[in-house]
């Protein structure tokens, strides 16, 4: 036969046809030239368009990607002012940048996270996470339902693969060991079924590991949780400022804010008319270490709420890093100095300004600024800027800075200046600041006049009968910030549980078990097991181990000699390849393998591994 094959093989006519050109004009002389040239691929259309688009969109890699745009997209949010945040630094902004400036305001750059390209990230990111964790959700139920699967015909293909014999005299048939090893994988948290159990060849399958799945399902739900609990707080949150010196009170209405920033979605019926009166503020400084002496130490705010007008007064104390929560809001102490209280006559002699002023901190030991803005005033309009010191010292060099944070030698210094002010315009102004371009100086140190110095209970003249200002003593303020997320404690509730199921998806780990037992001829009962591990699984020898000696302990083998059978027996695969020795032991032992299971009939007590060979990835 073989010698005609050749025959052939080397015949004229075969040589001839094998050098023949391909006729591809000719289409009787090549079908398949002619069925390509007559294929045409099929249009894709709209509806495959979108699916595949779908497809695109919810897979793996672009959430990951996505994930990743979005964390790149909130960049720029760090580097430039935002506009929620604090509007008139923007403003200043654009006006210092000019051109540069505009672009960057019409590339929403100053509202970075409500602009519509960081919504689009966050939107196809929500959906693309939903498009994969709605499949995986219900393949994985189905999963859970389903039965282990079916028990391989060679089970010494997998990773970890052993055999144990039990001796005729023990009384223990096939059936019995298939039941028993059940009863142990059950103990250890596997899902079994029994198959053929009446039969001559039992086996069972057991499964374990869902959890692992599970958890990794957890993480990606609970990051659609928080995108959802971030944008709720978004939408329907809002957050404010508010000074508030000794004996004043805060009420939670939109006019009882100095600073507010509503949410996009934000109504005023939100706000829950709660009132909070500031009745004392205490800060301790240290007095006893030389290098840090006159350091803040603690912050004390004695506080009285009120949920609601018809509320009983409660008394709170209000600290940092120990927020006060009312009507579904937070309210946080940040900040804290004096407030001169000052008395501003006109030049009729009229009460134009009374109260406290608050000093806004400018360096150390309270050092702070000063403005007033005496609208108000007859005949004109009149402008104070200066500073506040605590406790008055003066350098050598003649110039004013304040020793010690505590009232010791307070201090009030002043420039004053009459004009138009420019509030009656209607643009806004830093209640910090006082624009002197347009107003005319009355009194300041290049002057004549000279400047304003001021003790608690002394009063200044001011030239050419503008008025007269008066220092009627000092009290505290504090700095409250206020903030309204509803979306916060979802968020704080999904991002443990996203952590919880990260760390349950990286330890928990997807196994599969098979038992098959027979009865040899001469009456012994041949039991072999194998493992399978989904994906990577360095515990899964160990676990091979812990099931063996479960059951040489359950049947009463002896285990020294199990384990002398399993040392003499057992050859991995990687080490059969470099040693010839080993090789030919590996060998033996696979054959006996294989023909016990053509057999169905187990041949040797034997526990080794086939990681890595080729029929191990073969039947993964």
């Amino acid at each position: 036969m073989s010698e005609r094959v050749k025959e052939q093989k080397n015949s004229p006519e075969t040589a001839a046809s094998q050098k023949a050109p391909k006729d591809t004009a000719n289409p009787t002389a090549n079908p398949v030239a002619a069925a390509k040239a007559e294929a045409a691929l099929p249009a894709l259309g709209v509806v495959g368009m979108l699916r595949w688009a779908w497809t695109q969109l919810t897979s793996m890699r672009t959430a990951l990607f996505l994930l990743l745009l979005l964390a790149v997209a909130a960049v720029p949010g760090s580097l430039f002012p935002q506009r929620p945040a604090n509007p008139s630094i923007v403003t200043q902004y654009i006006k210092d940048n000019g051109d540069y400036g505009k672009v960057l305001d019409a590339l929403q750059l100053y509202d970075v996270y409500s602009s519509a390209w960081f919504s689009a990230i966050y939107i196809l990111l929500f959906i693309s996470l939903i498009g994969c964790v709605v499949p995986r959700a219900i393949a994985h139920y189905k999963a859970m339902r389903s039965q282990p699967p079916r028990t391989p015909k060679r089970l010494s293909r997998l990773p970890e693969y052993g055999t144990l014999v039990v001796p005729a005299d023990a009384g223990i048939p096939a059936s019995r060991a298939v039941k028993d090893a059940a009863g142990l994988l059950k103990k250890r948290g596997y899902r079994v079924e029994v198959r053929d159990d009446d039969g001559a060849q039992p086996s069972l399958g057991a499964e374990r590991g869902f959890l692992k799945e599970v958890g990794n399902l957890v993480f990606h739900t609970s990051l659609i949780g928080v995108l959802v609990s971030v944008a709720a707080g978004g939408l329907f949150g809002y957050s404010g400022q508010r000074i508030l010196v000794e004996g004043d009170t805060f009420v939670n209405t939109l006019v009882g804010y100095d600073q507010f920033t509503p949410g996009t979605n934000f109504q005023s019926s939100q706000l829950q008319p709660y009132s909070v009166r500031l009745d004392k503020f205490r800060a301790t400084f240290d007095r006893e270490s030389e290098g840090k002496k006159g350091q803040p130490i603690d912050f004390r705010a004695d506080v009285t709420t009120k949920e609601s007008p018809d509320a009983p007064e409660q008394q709170e104390v209000l600290k940092v890093n120990d927020p006060l929560t009312l009507g579904g809001t937070s309210l946080y102490l940040t900040g804290n100095g004096y407030a001169p209280l000052v008395t501003i006559r006109d030049g009729q002699g009229n009460v134009a300004f009374q109260g406290p002023v608050v000093a806004r901190l400018q360096g150390d030991h309270y050092y702070s600024s000063v403005v007033i803005k005496v609208p108000d005033a007859k005949p004109d309009q009149l402008g104070f800027a200066g500073f506040f010191l605590p406790t008055a010292m003066v350098s050598n060099e003649g110039v004013s800075f304040s020793g010690d944070p505590e009232l010791f030698n307070p201090r009030l210094s002043l420039n004053s200046y009459f004009g138009d002010l420019g509030l009656n315009d209607g643009a806004p102004q830093n209640v910090f600041e006082l624009d002197v371009e347009k107003l005319t100086p009355l009194n300041a140190r290049n002057l004549d006049a000279g400047g304003i110095t001021l003790e608690p209970g002394t009063s200044y003249t001011l030239p050419d009968g503008k008025g007269s200002v008066s220092f009627d003593g000092v009290k505290r303020y504090i700095g409250v910030d206020i903030h309204h997320n509803p979306g916060q404690l979802y968020a704080l509730i999904f991002a443990l549980l996203a952590v919880g199921g990260l760390v349950t998806s990286l330890y928990v780990n997807r196994r599969r078990v098979w038992v098959r037992a027979g009865i040899h001829e001469d009456g012994r009962t041949m039991v072999e097991y194998a493992l399978l591990a989904r994906g990577e699984d360095h515990r899964l020898a160990a676990e091979a181990k812990a099931i063996r000696e479960l059951l040489v302990e359950e049947w009463g083998l002896d285990s020294a000699e199990a384990k002398a059978s399993q040392d003499s027996q057992s050859v991995p695969s990687g080490q059969a390849d470099n040693v010839g020795a080993e090789r030919s032991a590996h060998a033996e032992a696979t054959e006996a393998a294989e023909a016990t299971a053509a057999t169905k009939v187990p041949a040797a007590d034997v526990n080794q591994s086939t990681a890595g060979s080729t029929e191990h990835t073969k039947d993964q």
